[in-house]
């Protein structure tokens, strides 16, 4: 994940390292380890949400710096979950010290919860639909739409066996996420009350740009982005991504290139 761009563009390697330095000091172990493992080197780790997320993070980060570096800057900045936290970095609204400490304090709280035989599927359906299915099938309090990628392309997230009773109930297919948790479901919500109060104690700045939020899929105020409570519920409520692009379109954006490490979200950014 980035190692050509790491062997081959010094602007994405400089972002990388600057990142490893600061990484190394909150995990204990080289970014660079965990990314690109040596022979002595555990290349499970990167399946763990404890150390995914933040190299998600780092991966996001350098690719912006290397487009900046390109001449290419952003008009505004949206997300798609953990890329919240990026987008508020590349802002200003954080500083790279912060966010990626505010990354890693999610990423460990979200790993120390129970697992619940949690689940994510991704299915082809409405949201109406599919919240009308919470509605009526019984046992669904846990399950939730945890991701509204496009007008027919959702993330169910819950209990595996409420999830797989939901989707049966209407009849529809879900193909299976590689989860560690039930990442935005209402099983969040423990850490999500304990990550509200590590962020209110960082240090945040007035964003330059705008940055359209996941919760909403508006352009979140400067109130609303710098209190705990934002981000706690940007941990248990759904991405509502499909919403974010139709922002940007609206606030002029024509041109949105994807800063992940595979084109799975490309075609919705599309207009």
């Amino acid at each position: 994940m980035g190692r050509a761009l790491y062997d081959t563009e010094m602007a994405f390697k400089t972002a990388m390292t600057e990142c490893d330095v600061i990484l190394s000091s909150l995990w204990g172990r080289s970014l660079l380890s965990v990314l690109f493992p040596g022979v002595s080197d555990d290349s499970s780790l990167i399946n763990e949400t404890l150390y995914a997320q933040p190299a998600l993070f780092a991966l996001e980060y350098s690719l912006a710096m290397l487009w900046k570096s390109r001449g290419v800057v952003p008009d505004a900045v949206l997300g798609h979950s953990a890329g919240e936290y990026v987008a508020a970095c590349i802002c200003g609204a954080l500083s790279l010290e912060d966010g990626l400490s505010l990354i890693v304090e999610r990423a460990r709280l979200m790993q120390s919860l129970p697992k619940h035989d949690g689940c994510m599927m991704a299915v082809r359906a409405s949201e109406s639909v599919v919240l009308k299915g919470l509605q009526e099938v019984a046992g669904m309090e846990n399950v939730s739409i945890a991701a509204i990628n496009g007008p027919k392309s959702l993330v169910v997230s819950g209990p595996r066996a409420s999830v797989e009773t939901l989707l049966e109930k209407l009849q529809l297919v879900g193909k299976a996420l590689t989860v560690s948790h039930a990442f935005h479901s209402p099983l969040m919500a423990p850490a999500a009350s304990q990550l509200a109060g590590v962020v209110d104690k960082m240090r945040w700045g007035s964003p330059s740009i705008p940055l359209v939020t996941n919760v909403t899929g508006q352009v979140v105020t400067n109130a609303d982005l710098m209190s705990g409570e934002h981000w706690g519920q940007h941990l248990v409520r759904g991405v509502r991504f499909a919403d974010g692009m139709e922002a940007l379109h609206g606030l002029g954006c024509e041109t949105v290139p994807g800063q992940f490490p595979e084109p799975r979200l490309v075609g919705v950014a599309r207009p």
